[in-house]
């Protein structure tokens, strides 16, 4: 298998000076989750900002950093995977992220399974990894390859960007480790990162993605402290982060987002189009003795109490969540309370994941462990109510008319997200442009025709005349 290396150097938003070619050249592989490219975002940043140059491929690299995954098993085979790729292409590897922190007894996992690496670190070490590039590969100096944009360098399409705002997390759910590799909630100053997405904004970015392990306890672990955003004395919290998001005038949308009562602050945002009407709410079941048994901060009955309330002021909202189907211990009764709260809740985007043992994991230990054929069972039947009701929920959008933000254009269709998908993991809408000429990041409005379970079809508005037009005029051809 061939695996790209990210990014090459015309995708990176790069001022248009080039690197010399003295410029000691790093490839870059990153894996995971949002919030592990954020992190790659930040090594790529500074590695340009020191005068390095990126390279596409293994033969062109000094060396190269793999930034990995160790959250599930199939993820932890990839990231060791991609390590020995990059050992066998090119030599010199350095490692990092979430696979960097797990152990196997005293060693690193890593450094067991690919011991000729240069070295290991944790997640969120950029001053680490860039310490570990200077020691293997000297950096010149050179004023013009210092350059790179306000916001860094992102690897993502240029209308789009994520923003992380917080790290780490102070939950403790028992099937999960990702406290243990990113530790306590450590929350960024709303200045800091306020200035970080009016520097986005100016880039032209046209869409904020807010990130976090969880967005909602933004600014806890600080006592909510005042920071200043543009003069102004601010609280660093999460819906007075949101206020300031929506003074940008660019579509805010909303992960990672616990149901926190204080999250009802900012629904009517929503409502009043100030901030995408979008939460994604990692729910993971519904009832209350499984989500005991996981350490979730929330129980299923006020959960759907939540909802309703949230959609009486915001009835365009779109929620999606993820779920785990069969954990230890789990009953089949259990299981179909699941279902029937998936039935009540009408969730718009949804995903599902089998129960899946994680090295670290308190959940390991619980009593009542299922069957593997039993865990995928129940994932295969969570999927196919889900499948229903999201089929029901985007019929409803046929023959309205949508705001869609363009992701890809092609020569007369174009792809695009309206408010309630996010990119990459929810839908899309594809629609006839008639030959107008759109750009990846316009807003339009699309008059939708048609829908599947996941993905809506449409027309772009002011083509539905002209197509009529061109029809109107080919039949009067036929009849004269």
């Amino acid at each position: 298998m061939t695996r790209r290396l990210l990014p090459k150097a015309r995708d990176l938003r790069l001022p248009s000076v080039a690197a010399t070619s003295k410029s000691p050249t790093v490839g870059f592989v990153s894996l995971g989750c949002p919030k592990a490219l954020v992190d790659s975002e930040r090594i790529i940043t500074q590695l340009r900002a020191e005068g390095y140059a990126m390279s596409a491929s293994y033969e062109g690299a000094d060396l190269v950093i793999v930034n990995t995954c160790g959250f599930i098993d199939a993820a932890v085979a990839e990231s060791l995977e991609a390590i020995g790729e990059a050992l066998a292409a090119n030599g010199k590897v350095i490692v990092t992220g979430c696979l960097g922190a797990r152990r196997d007894g005293a060693e690193s996992l890593v450094a067991k399974v690919h011991p000729k690496v240069l070295a290991v670190t944790g997640p969120q070490a950029t001053d680490e990894v860039l310490a570990l590039v200077h020691a293997h590969l000297p950096k010149p100096h050179d004023p013009f390859t210092d350059l790179v944009p306000p916001a860094g360098i992102k690897l993502t399409p240029r209308h789009y960007a994520y923003l992380k705002i917080a790290e780490g997390c102070n939950h403790r759910c028992t099937f999960c480790i990702i406290p243990s590799m990113r530790g306590d909630l450590v929350s960024r100053p709303i200045g800091e990162v306020m200035r970080e997405a009016e520097a986005l904004v100016k880039q032209g970015v046209r869409e904020i993605l807010v990130i976090s392990q969880d967005t909602s306890a933004y600014g806890v672990d600080v006592r909510y402290k005042l920071d200043f955003v543009g003069g102004r004395a601010v609280r660093t919290r999460m819906a007075t982060l949101v206020q300031e998001l929506a003074r940008l005038g660019v579509w805010v949308r909303l992960h990672y987002v616990y149901p926190y009562p204080h999250v009802d602050e900012v629904i009517p945002l929503m409502a009043e189009g100030k901030v995408l009407p979008y939460l994604d709410v990692p729910f993971q079941h519904s009832h209350p003795r499984v989500l005991k048994a996981m350490k979730r901060p929330a129980c299923g009955e006020r959960n759907l109490e939540r909802i309703r309330s949230w959609r009486a002021i915001c009835p365009e909202l779109t929620i999606r969540s993820t779920f785990i189907a069969g954990f230890p211990g789990e009953t089949e009764a259990e299981f179909e309370h699941l279902l029937g709260f998936l039935r009540e809740a009408q969730l718009d985007r949804v995903g599902c994941f089998a129960y899946s043992p994680v090295e670290g994991a308190a959940a390991n230990a619980l009593p009542g462990q299922l069957p593997e054929e039993v865990r995928e069972e129940r994932r295969a039947r969570f999927m196919q109510v889900q499948e229903e009701i999201s089929a029901q929920r985007l019929a409803r959008k046929v023959g309205s008319r949508q705001r869609v933000i363009v992701d890809e254009v092609g020569a007369t269709v174009a792809t695009g997200r309206t408010a309630a998908d996010a990119p990459e993991i929810d839908g899309v809408v594809r629609f006839r442009t008639r030959r107008r000429r759109l750009q990846p990041g316009d807003i339009v409005e699309v008059n939708i025709e048609s829908s599947t379970a996941h993905d809506l079809q449409g027309v772009l508005a002011g083509a539905v005349a002209a197509e009529r037009s061109t029809l109107r005029r080919r039949r009067t051809a036929a009849a004269i």
